[in-house]
């Protein structure tokens, strides 16, 4: 079995580190399980783009990309992608995202990929949203459609 490093010294005084005067909320944490510093957060034009940018945020997506497809292409208004850690991460934010759409009147917002979750697409009209595990991004590389410049496809050692 192995020892368990103790909290108290024999006199009593405490070994751990002091969270209470730690600031928490500051730069450079972002709770259980950081990976890094986390990128800034693209601005949408408009509330459903940053009600929809919110969520991924807070659900922690990586590498939140806008673009926007105003006077480029007809079909929407703006695209987000972002990455999910795994299929179960993926399928994650693409719930919440369609919990957000309902709450903004868009319930009926088209989904496609949701039962493997490597890619899924959702269509909300104005806002068309994809959401990958990052080995299914770097494969389709769908920015370079658009060239954007985005911190996945820097190359990995």
């Amino acid at each position: 079995m192995d020892a368990i490093a103790p909290i108290h010294d024999e006199d009593g005084s405490d070994l751990a580190p002091d969270f209470a005067e730690a600031d928490l909320d500051g730069p450079g944490f972002d709770g259980p399980g950081f990976d890094g510093p986390r990128q800034a957060l693209p601005v949408g034009g408009t509330a459903l783009e940053e009600a929809l940018l919110a969520k991924l945020d807070d659900d922690k997506a990586q590498d939140i990309v806008l673009i926007d497809l105003r006077g480029k292409s007809p079909m929407a208004d703006a695209m987000i992608v972002a990455s999910g850690r795994s299929h179960r991460h993926v399928g994650a934010l693409a719930d919440h995202l369609l919990r957000t759409l309902k709450d903004h009147g868009l319930g009926k917002a088209k989904v496609e990929g949701l039962p493997h979750c490597d890619w899924v697409l959702i269509d909300a009209g104005d806002v068309i949203v994809h959401l990958f595990r990052p080995e299914v991004r770097t494969f389709y590389n769908i920015e370079k459609i658009w060239s954007v410049d985005s911190a996945h496809r820097t190359a990995r050692v």
